[in-house]
């Protein structure tokens, strides 16, 4: 196979809403399209492939696996990623996960080690640092700067999901640092690096899960304060601290198309950059790049990343005594 020419074929891991989220993306990618979705229940996968158009809906993943597919969207809940991932990545798919990418450390430890093994590409589907106005953000910075960033704010909390949403549910891998959090870790790890520390208060549901979640880290650069939850409401934008100004990423930061910097000695620069197809399609597309030039590793959402954000996740709910099934 030529990598840098192939049109990148898709199989769907779970046709629930993510997965439609990244198939309305998909279609805003040059050389890419969807092939194939596989999920547990038939009913469900059916009519996910009647109503976008995928060519062949599966009953196993095996099935899937076999079929003329490149890689994989896994788009199913956080208590399955490492397994379909790894599964996958054994079959010569290349894999993009939904965040987060595993439960814990060591179950993304076992995915990497399958990426290796089976020389092929695997990201973690942070779609951030990917949208327009993240990408014109680093580009204003570098040439107008506050200086190294040494503080980041950031969170959400969304009390809108069902108590029958995964999210709420422990066997699922749920919870609000789980479902949130990855978003605010990614923030923090980006522009602070490496954690060095966390402290964290929150509450949990009856079920055994984190309804908030309030966590302050260090890092090798700086500290940030972050909250996610699940019974209160409130959309979030995320502040970017600096010695000569601050960035306020608006809301929703997570899905960035305007920021405002302002600087200590008065000046004040506003950024907008909408962005298109939900935003799916940004990390969409520079992951079958990837593919083309053959790389089995972003350089933007880099294998260490997924570690530190896993890791840090998982620092803070065992801080909470949430733990789910086999930990």
């Amino acid at each position: 196979m030529n990598e840098r020419s192939i049109i990148v074929r898709w199989g769907i891991a779970g046709p629930g809403n993510a997965a439609a989220r990244f198939v309305e993306g998909l279609k805003a990618v040059d050389g890419a399209t969807l092939a194939a979705v596989w999920g547990r229940d038939a009913d469900r996968t059916g009519a996910f492939a009647q109503h976008f158009g995928a060519p062949q809906a599966f009953a196993s993943l095996d099935g899937m696996l076999a079929a003329d597919i490149d890689a994989v969207y896994v788009g199913t809940h956080p208590d399955s990623h490492a397994e379909i991932s790894i599964q996958s990545l054994a079959a010569g798919k290349h894999v993009l996960c939904e965040k987060p990418a595993a439960l814990n450390v060591l179950e993304l430890v076992a995915v990497l080690t399958a990426a290796r093994e089976y020389d092929r590409l695997y990201m973690e589907a942070m779609k951030p640092p990917f949208f327009p106005l993240y990408r014109r953000l680093r580009e204003h910075l570098a040439a107008d700067p506050i200086g190294p960033v040494g503080f980041v704010r950031a969170g959400h909390v969304d009390a809108s999901l069902p108590t029958t949403h995964a999210l709420h549910s422990r066997m699922l891998g749920g919870g609000a640092i789980m479902g949130i959090g990855p978003y605010e870790a990614f923030l923090a790890l980006d522009w602070l690096g490496d954690l060095k520390r966390v402290q964290v208060m929150g509450r949990l549901t009856a079920a055994g899960v984190d309804a908030l979640a309030l966590f302050q880290t260090e890092h090798e650069r700086g500290m940030a304060q972050l909250h996610a939850g699940l019974d209160l409401f409130g959309r979030g934008d995320a502040l970017l601290t600096g010695p000569c100004g601050y960035v306020t990423i608006h809301e929703n930061w997570w899905n960035p198309a305007r920021a405002t910097i302002r600087y200590l000695d008065g000046h004040q620069v506003e950024l907008d950059e909408p962005f298109i197809a939900g935003g799916f399609n940004y990390e969409t597309a520079h992951f079958c790049e990837l593919i083309r030039a053959g790389q089995r590793e972003s350089p933007e959402i880099t294998h260490a990343l997924s570690l530190g954000m896993a890791r840090l996740l998982e620092d803070a709910r065992r801080t909470l005594d949430v733990r789910f099934p086999g930990e």
